[in-house]
């Protein structure tokens, strides 16, 4: 089995690898962009909220109900999943965890990054999931672009950033292809654009910004429905000097 990527729609992700299936932002109902449903998805053994908006918390608790799978969050965003009826024995460390933790999923390490946006509880965060064969993908949730970025390309060998392009609520085309030159990232896939009438309606904005800034990283365009497989670039190791 090789592990998989599929883009759901917005910020709406599932990774499947022979050891663990994760969502992440598993937004579906109310989601126009949406390229599944949430009956159709293979059951995810965990679940990463990003922050504690509708738009992002989606369908978190019936699918964790429905599942039984694991949910991780930032402390104070478990806690009201818990209060919304996720049950404690679902939540990864029985209350969450928080910026700058990792724990250990079926193998997988799942690492708490700060992000810049708002959220009802909690702080928003992001995740850099690093799969048992040291496959790296970072999803940064909605967030503003920030120089912390850089550490993250110095500490991990990001193979796959999921950054949102779609401005206004988020980085916009010239500053998400900005933190992929911070990541350093060898691949890209935009998220968090075309769902709302407000956001950016395309990728081509970003295709050309990135081309011009970080050239280093390649561009995975997905459309909503959409599964790629992830292959780690030979050409990198467990981790960038720094």
């Amino acid at each position: 089995m090789r592990t998989t990527l599929t883009w759901h729609g917005h910020s709406n992700f599932q990774i499947v690898d022979p050891a663990i299936n994760i969502c992440i932002d598993p937004f579906f109902e109310g989601n126009p962009s949406a390229g599944s449903t949430i009956e159709s998805i293979a059951a995810p053994d965990l679940i990463c909220v990003t922050h504690d908006h509708g738009d992002h918390i989606g369908q978190t608790v019936e699918l964790a109900r429905a599942s039984g799978c694991m949910v991780a969050a930032v402390v104070e965003t478990a806690g009201k999943l818990m209060h919304l009826g996720v049950p404690q024995a679902q939540i990864v460390n029985g209350i969450g965890f928080n910026l700058g933790g990792t724990m250990v999923v079926k193998g997988a390490a799942i690492t708490m990054v700060q992000a810049c946006h708002t959220s009802e509880s909690g702080v928003p965060v992001g995740y850099i999931i690093t799969l048992p064969d040291g496959f790296t993908l970072y999803h940064a949730g909605d967030t503003a672009i920030f120089a912390e970025m850089a550490l993250w390309g110095q500490l991990y060998a990001i193979d796959v950033a999921c950054l949102p392009i779609g401005g206004v609520f988020t980085m916009d085309p010239r500053q998400a292809a900005h933190a992929c030159k911070l990541l350093q990232c060898d691949r890209v896939v935009p998220m968090h654009w075309g769902t709302f009438p407000v956001l950016e309606k395309n990728t081509r904005a970003f295709a050309r910004h990135l081309a011009e800034i970080a050239p280093d990283t390649a561009l995975m365009e997905m459309a909503p429905g959409e599964t790629v497989v992830l292959e780690k670039n030979p050409d990198t190791c467990g981790c960038h000097d720094g």
